[in-house]
């Protein structure tokens, strides 16, 4: 029985935490990001700490502020990418001509009815398709509730502002207390287990850390090689649209295709190309041909370095984890999936390990 207690209090504690997970998602999602966004900014807060001006040191809280002014700075930046792109999108949607493009739309419909109406008998009368289409999107429009959409957005922006409030609290606490908090989760950890619960953590922030420096690297390369290709092949916007391919790759599997996705509808409605020609066709294989390049790269030489070496599992696992963490939280379980994973397994192989060579969890 002595045995299995290790084992009893890791599925105990196993369980525990998901109850709690489960009552207090919230906080536990705002704890998590902070924990990010604090390990991001500690080196900064940390060379600050070590600046003289004039043969005194900055204040702690100072370095701290200065290093969220230093985000927020990048967050600034990263949103007026955006805004020419935004400005421009609306500028084109207010001078298109909805009539032409209407007529652009329907002609192919209408072909396909005619050869449907020509093909089977009694299958309707002229514009049968094109009235449905009309009457699916009237009775769209109808059911649609302006005022259920407007209280959705006031909940929103006050679960927002709400979450940047409490992430920043927590960031500051965790910058400022330097290590308390662990510490004081340390002093819990009974003798008998000390070495192993150290052995566990020691690996734990270990292999994390390698994991966000892989996913640092992986996004400047994907953001240089995006932006570099699609500036010489004279798309507009390549900047933008290479950091938003940056920021999507984060989402596995899907953020690729999501980058992609964007680039080509980006490229397409900047050059003005609203009708399917040659023009638009090369346009979109340049875009391609950009995105595949990065794919490639990003499977054969991102994605080995930043799983296999960093977190240390076998790339079949990874695409198993990272599916079951969107069945179960969607994208966010897509995101969080491997980190969790890799904490999870730490402890087990600790666990186990702790287990087959101390003698002191055989007495």
């Amino acid at each position: 029985m002595n045995r299995l207690k290790p084992i009893l209090y890791l599925i105990g504690g196993g369980i525990l935490l998901y109850l709690v997970s489960l009552l207090f998602s919230d906080i536990l999602i705002y704890i998590i990001i902070s924990m990010i966004i604090s390990t991001i900014l500690r080196p900064l807060v940390s060379y600050l700490n070590s600046l003289y001006f004039y043969g005194y040191k900055l204040p702690k809280i100072f370095t701290i502020i200065i290093s969220f002014s230093v985000l927020i700075g990048f967050i600034i930046l990263f949103v007026g990418l955006f805004i020419p792109l935004v400005s421009e999108q609306i500028q084109i949607l207010s001078k298109l001509d909805y009539d032409n493009l209407y007529s652009k739309i329907t002609t192919p419909i209408q072909a396909v009815e005619v050869f449907l109406i020509d093909s089977i008998p009694n299958i309707g009368s002229e514009g049968f398709i094109i009235d449905r289409l009309k009457d699916s999107i009237y009775s769209f429009v109808q059911t649609v509730d302006v005022s259920y959409i407007l209280n959705n957005l006031i909940s929103i922006t006050g679960s927002i502002f709400v979450a940047i409030l409490a992430i920043s609290f927590i960031t500051f606490f965790l910058l400022y207390e330097k290590g308390l908090a662990r510490r004081k989760l340390i002093q819990l950890i009974p003798n008998k287990y000390f070495e192993v619960s150290m052995g566990a953590i020691y690996k734990i922030e270990k292999l994390l850390s390698n994991y966000l420096l892989g996913l640092l690297f992986q996004m400047i390369s994907i953001f240089t090689i995006a932006s570099v290709g699609l500036s010489i092949l004279g798309i507009k916007y390549a900047i933008t649209i290479a950091v938003f391919a940056a920021v999507a790759n984060l989402i596995p599997y899907a953020g690729p295709i999501l980058g992609a996705s964007f680039g080509i509808i980006v490229g397409v409605t900047t050059g003005g190309i609203f009708e399917f020609n040659n023009e638009l066709l090369i346009l979109v294989i340049k875009i391609i041909s950009v995105f595949a390049v990065v794919q490639i790269t990003d499977n054969i030489l991102l994605q080995p370095l930043i799983f296999s070496k960093s977190v240390k599992a076998h790339p079949l696992e990874i695409f198993v984890i990272i599916f079951a963490g969107a069945s179960l939280a969607g994208v966010i379980g897509m995101v969080a999936a491997i980190p969790v994973y890799t904490i999870i397994r730490v402890i087990l192989i600790e666990l186990y390990q702790g287990y087959t060579q101390y003698k002191i969890f055989q007495n």
